[in-house]
């Protein structure tokens, strides 16, 4: 991947963050003509807490800019989702004949798709913090201000700034955007894992009350296993992640048995609290785009889809300013309602679904339904998984 090493110039559109979201943003204003600077805080490739699948939707939507035949060849084939309850429920649904996920960690993935925007013209500048945006006297923002990894701090004017850094993002939280919620107060604590029992080209969901676990396979072999629950404050066994990720595995009557053998092989990585609310997706001159727009917790598997879709809305926002459609200063407002057109009723299933998880009546009352009616279930799979979003591949 080329990376501008120089000190990054004005730019029509300035992105913060360089995952998925702001990568595609970034490789879709290139091609448009537009002069795109990506200011990237770490240095790619890097790790990244993630269930390691883009869901069938997520690869329609990426088929529309790029090669995903070559993407898929870093990675492997997601054929569906297995989703076990208490009691010893289990559903395995398919997402359908020639409908299909990838499963690709984050690390290859990430530096593929940025590769790409900086292939389209990007200029990627990694290692790289935005240290907060650039507002004007009428409180709109013109840029991001920046610390090169020289430790060089300088900054880059621009039409439009795209927030892409996260559920934690610096420049929503600067303008004051979003919040912690005081619940769900979820936290995730995922690792890798060798000699893990029973794996299969399907995505995992095991669902219990009080937590949930998700196992994806990898191409190498490994399962990424990762545990999201609501710790008590006086749960002192947090303090150690990896216990609390190997009980939980350990103890559990479906994965107990197929994690016998297993090895943790990577140090885990730990994420809290999950939820982030944006009461806004964007301000004058700023839009929030992936995670950064807002974030629950990652059990439905769509959050890579969602980050992708935004990215796609923003560019096409962005390009519209270059163009004279909308202006730097008002562009959030079409943005936010192109956003909830698109977004609103997955987002709307994702928090009831996330709901009935966080309830332990509900997750009774669905294990007894799953028992008793689980083709409702498989539909469930299917609608999580995005399948039914732009055909089939």
């Amino acid at each position: 991947m080329r990376v501008d090493d120089a000190a990054p110039r004005d730019a029509d559109v300035v992105i913060a963050g360089g995952g998925p979201a702001g990568a595609l943003a970034a490789l879709l204003l290139a091609r448009a003509g537009a002069r795109v600077i990506v200011i990237e805080r770490a240095k790619f490739p890097r790790p990244k807490l993630c269930g390691d699948t883009l869901n069938p939707g997520a690869a329609v939507l990426l088929a529309r800019h790029v090669d995903v035949d070559a993407l898929s060849r870093l990675g492997h084939v997601i054929e569906g989702m297995l989703l076990t309850g208490p009691g010893g429920v289990r559903v395995h649904g398919r997402y359908g004949t020639g409908i299909a996920g990838i499963g690709i960690t984050r690390d290859v993935f990430d530096a593929w798709l940025l590769a790409r925007a900086a292939d389209a013209g990007a200029n990627v500048h990694q290692q790289t913090r935005v240290v907060a945006p650039i507002v004007d006297s009428g409180g709109v923002v013109r840029g991001v201000r920046i610390r090169r990894r020289d430790g060089e701090h300088t900054h880059v004017r621009a039409l439009m700034t795209l927030a892409a850094d996260g559920r934690r993002s610096t420049l929503a939280a600067a303008c004051a955007l979003t919040r912690v919620p005081p619940s769900p107060r979820r936290w995730a604590v995922g690792a890798y894992f060798d000699d893990v029992d029973d794996l299969a080209a399907v995505g995992e969901m095991h669902v219990r009350r009080g937590y949930y676990l998700g196992v994806a396979p990898t191409r190498d072999g490994r399962a990424n296993a990762c545990l999201v629950e609501a710790p008590d404050t006086s749960d002192t066994d947090w303090r150690r992640p990896a216990d609390v990720l190997q009980a939980r595995l350990s103890s559990d009557e479906t994965l107990g048995p197929r994690f016998r053998r297993a090895r943790m092989c990577t140090q885990p990585a730990v994420l809290g609290p999950l939820a982030v609310e944006a009461h806004a997706p964007g301000a004058p001159g700023l839009l929030l785009v992936g995670d950064a727009a807002g974030f629950v917790d990652p059990m439905t598997g769509d959050g890579i889809r969602l980050a992708l879709a935004s990215a796609e809305i923003a560019a096409d926002i962005c390009t519209g300013v270059l163009r004279g459609t909308h202006t730097p200063d008002d562009a959030h407002l079409p943005y936010a309602r192109a956003l909830r057109r698109a977004l609103a009723p997955k987002r709307a299933f994702n928090k009831a679904l996330r709901g009935l998880v966080g309830s332990p009546a509900g997750v009774a009352a669905a294990a007894h339904l799953a028992r008793h009616w689980p083709s409702a279930f498989a539909s469930v799979i299917r609608v999580a998984g995005d399948a039914g979003i732009g055909g089939r591949r």
